[in-house]
């Protein structure tokens, strides 16, 4: 075992007189009460090193003793339903209100094993080898590491035993036996390998009509979520953990505020999952790393949460990863980089910002896991810019790197119009590859649909600086027109609460069935200003008021409510263009 002896302090970066070999991001523990650290730089005879525990009382001279291995977190069926910090150690578990020194991981918990090798078999590395359930928590696969493979020599029987327990014994090429448990380590740094990456073919569903269906993220995709302070970035990524189709959601507060994560910690576990009435939490993982604690833990914590996602990645299941926020992450690195005396590069982060975050993402995939199917790590993360200025390096790189940039604006926030994502500043480059998606989802005019829809909005913000200007009343009829549509599918599609027990909610069958009929008005306005009517008595019709309150008034369960409605519009108009007292001369 190295050892060092330490003689420079600089808040986390220590500095030391190697008295031994050390590697590059060997892991460390420091001192007496074994604080964890990581060696990132080794000077000759000296090595730099980067605690992520609070260093306050260590002195020169303390001991820094190396482990021989990466840092690494331990993956096991125990991660399932519980809160964690940013190195994976427990947090609801805790007997004191903050995080000690040098405290460690979770004691393994007890599962009911079920094997699904027998003697002779050969196991691949990363192959499924048994089952793994616990009360309250779905049913999980046991891994062999990524690393390992061989021929079962000996299997345990069906039981119940601790993650750290062996469940079966392999004997590799070359002749060695290994022990396999329920968990393995693995270091958080080094992306899982795969059998192979596929191409996305279908969106993440979150349940947000305004990102499934007009800037959906792929299924296994990136999507980024910058806002300024105020704009929601925080209660829109729980109300996509608490309502998307991922199988496993991973919730990672990252140098968020203390109160903001204790709203998390509180909710959460009492939350129902929609799809089948369990605990949310049964398959969610939450780690938390506030503001509060050291700040290299914080930028550790971001590579542990992706590491977890890749390891239920690799059981074959669709996992999502929300990351609040990234801004903070980059914050924790330029703090660190300037205590290594570093220089600066753009906003004062270290040079290799944008290589960090490209690796960070670069991690979010569809794939072949080594044991065969399909998996997915999804990740959303939200940026912080200051000011809300978007060309900020963060947001500016991550761009670069994402396929789905759903942009909160202020002035939408303001006015209460939520989630308040931008529908003109924001993107989704992968969006018509899922039309087979939509329409097998009953939605075969979706493209149509959303391009009109967005075609709309966008006419709407040239024609409101022209109106600012001149009056709407001054405006063309069909101008007039455009921006009465573009304000009911504002109100009535866009707009959706977290905090509505019916709304908070929608299912592609519903987003599928509201496009429809939204779209169905436009067309009809259309005709019945060409056929004469005014744009005053389209907007008094009283299906308007309906459509705007459709969204709170029909939940997924009645989807048969929209075609009703539907049939009711239908007779309005046609009322409306037979009523000559109706009819005005449209201006063309």
């Amino acid at each position: 075992m190295s050892r060092a002896a330490l003689r420079w302090i600089s808040g986390p970066v220590l500095r030391a007189t190697a008295q031994g070999p050390f590697a590059m991001r060997e892991a460390v523990h420091v001192g007496a009460s074994k604080l964890l650290g990581e060696v990132v730089r080794i000077e000759g005879a000296e090595i730099v090193v980067q605690v992520y525990e609070d260093t306050t009382g260590l002195k020169p001279g303390t001991t820094i003793e190396g482990t021989g291995a990466p840092l690494a977190i331990p993956l096991g069926p125990g991660l399932l339903g519980h809160i964690f910090d940013g190195l994976m150690r427990p947090l609801a578990d805790a007997s004191t209100t903050f995080v000690q020194p040098g405290m460690r991981h979770a004691e393994p918990g007890r599962f009911a094993f079920e094997p699904r090798v027998k003697v002779g078999d050969v196991v691949r590395p990363g192959a499924i080898v048994g089952t793994a359930s616990a009360e309250g928590v779905r049913a999980q696969a046991c891994l062999a590491p990524p690393n390992v493979g061989g021929v079962v020599v000996s299997v345990g029987p069906a039981r119940t035993m601790r993650e750290d327990e062996v469940a079966c014994t392999l004997r590799q090429d070359d002749g060695t036996t290994r022990d396999v448990a329920l968990g393995h380590a693995w270091p958080v740094r080094v992306p899982r390998p795969v059998a192979r990456r596929l191409a996305p073919v279908a969106p993440l569903v979150t349940g947000q009509r305004i990102v499934d269906s007009l800037f959906p993220v792929a299924l296994g995709g990136k999507a980024a979520v910058p806002g300024g302070f105020g704009t929601g970035k925080t209660v829109l990524l729980e109300a996509l953990a608490k309502g998307c189709n991922a199988d496993v959601i991973v919730y990672l507060g990252c140098g968020e505020r203390g109160n903001e994560m204790a709203g998390v910690l509180d909710e959460f576990p009492r939350l129902t999952d929609p799809r089948n009435g369990q605990p949310l939490m049964a398959r969610t993982v939450v780690i938390a790393n506030t503001s509060n604690m050291p700040v290299a833990a914080r930028e550790a914590s971001i590579y542990s949460a992706v590491t977890v996602a890749e390891y239920f990645r690799d059981q074959g299941l669709a996992v999502a990863l929300m990351a609040d926020s990234t801004s903070r992450w980059a914050e924790a690195l330029r703090e660190v980089s300037g205590r290594f005396g570093e220089l600066p590069g753009e906003g004062g982060y270290p040079a290799y910002l944008s290589s960090r975050i490209a690796d960070f993402y670069e991690r979010a995939a569809i794939v072949e896991p080594l044991c065969g199917g399909t998996g997915s790590v999804t990740v959303i993360g939200a940026i912080s810019p200051p000011s809300g200025d978007f060309s900020e390096p963060v947001t500016s790189h991550t761009k670069r790197y994402v396929k789905a940039f759903w942009a909160l604006d202020v002035k939408r926030a303001q006015a209460r119009s939520y989630p308040a994502i931008h529908p003109l500043q924001s993107y989704a480059e992968d969006a018509e590859s899922f039309a087979p998606w939509w329409a097998g989802a009953g939605n075969g005019e979706w493209v149509a649909l959303r391009r009109r829809f967005l075609t709309l909005l966008d006419e709407e913000a040239r024609l409101e600086r022209m109106a600012r200007i001149v009056g709407r009343d001054a405006l063309p009829v069909r101008q007039q027109l455009s921006l009465l549509c573009a304000s009911l599918i504002d109100e009535a599609f866009l707009r959706q609460s977290a905090l509505s027990e019916v709304d908070r909610v929608c299912s592609p069958a519903r987003q599928a069935a509201m496009m429809r009929i939204l779209g169905r008005f436009v067309e009809l306005a259309e005709r019945a200003v060409a056929a004469g009517a005014s744009v005053e008595a389209i907007g008094s019709l009283a299906c308007v008021r309906t459509l705007k309150r459709m969204r709170e008034e029909i939940g997924d369960g009645e989807v048969e409510r929209i075609g009703a409605l539907a049939a009711d519009v239908e007779r309005q108009f046609a009322s409306l263009v037979s009523t000559p007292g109706e009819k005005v001369a449209a201006d063309r």
